[in-house]
């Protein structure tokens, strides 16, 4: 019986363990202070009380849920010498890994959604996006997200692994797992491709229609300030989900025979890492809004801050 499984890491060099440590901290702490800063500049600030800004502070929840599943237990590893996991701490990260994942899929649409009514549907955004609809889609993305992680949870670890420990990786998803198995897996492989096809291809062909409608209605639009404004509202947006989608893609569409630990370990890294590292920086820096309400939280008194003020 299993009970416990040996991560591979970022690498297997001691000397480099340390500085993996220090980077990865450093990148967690950054990551993690940078989306809470877009939550407290959403509830902090009245000018971004509207369902964009409140899209954004859920994603950006969502993020720092995602990026806490991997690191931590990394960066406790770089500093042990058998990099342990036990199974059903194994089983809990896959878990949680695959609900953030999906969440993070279904948000990003949601915020692709939000930005074709603002832009296609001006004068009926307000009730197409209003307070309730926003929360029912959240709700919904959580439940089907939760729904997808416990299927694939289950049958991932209903596996027999017959001793084999080392899992080629750096922290417990699925495709590495499933190459422990001394069974066939082709059942799985399929149950994968099916659920994350739904999750990732779905969310990913709802982003594309809504980017095309929006394309063909900012050309209608005569002002040149105005298609400017319109496509800078959306290239935050489209940046995080090409970041996204196209490491996840990689990962999770391939053929078990064309796995390589050094490709998964990247792309990995790209979609639970890199990604949420990034996206405060790309949602603030092109964003006049937020830096504005950013500053002005920062350069207030703290009685004035905590009255909204």
């Amino acid at each position: 019986i299993t009970t416990e499984f040996i991560l591979a890491g970022l690498s297997e060099v001691p000397e480099y363990q340390i500085y993996l440590f220090l980077a990865f901290l450093l990148v967690y702490v950054i990551s993690v202070s940078g989306n809470l800063c877009l939550i407290m500049a959403y509830n902090l600030s009245s000018n971004l009380q509207n369902p964009m800004y409140f899209n954004l502070a859920n994603f950006s929840f969502t993020e720092i849920c995602y990026i806490s599943v991997i690191v931590p237990k990394m960066l406790a590893n770089f500093l042990d010498e058998r990099k342990t996991i036990s199974f059903y701490g194994c089983r809990a990260q896959m878990f949680f890994l695959l609900l953030f994942g999906s969440v993070e899929c279904y948000m990003l649409a949601v915020m692709a959604y939000d930005r074709y009514n603002a832009i296609c549907h001006p004068l009926l955004y307000v009730t197409l996006m209003s307070r309730k609809v926003c929360i029912q889609l959240i709700s919904i993305t959580w439940i089907v997200s939760a729904a997808n992680a416990l299927v694939e949870n289950i049958l991932t670890f209903n596996l027999p692994f017959c001793g084999r420990k080392r899992i080629n990786h750096f922290c417990c998803d699925v495709p590495p797992v499933l190459e422990l198995a001394c069974t066939d897996t082709w059942a799985n492989e399929i149950v994968l491709f099916v659920l994350a096809g739904c999750v990732i291809i779905g969310s990913c062909l709802l982003i594309l229609l809504s980017y095309i409608k929006i394309i063909v209605a900012i050309l209608t639009i005569h002002s040149r300030s105005g298609r400017k404004k319109a496509f800078s509202t959306c290239a935050s947006h489209f940046t995080v989900v090409s970041i996204f989608y196209g490491s996840a893609i990689f990962m999770y569409f391939r053929p078990r025979s064309s796995y390589s630990m050094g490709q998964d370990r990247l792309a990995s890294l790209m979609y639970t890492i890199i990604a949420p590292l990034l996206n405060p920086f790309i949602y603030s820096i092109r964003n006049n809004d937020v830096k504005s309400a950013l500053v002005l939280r920062t350069s207030l008194p703290p009685d004035r801050r905590r009255t909204g003020a």
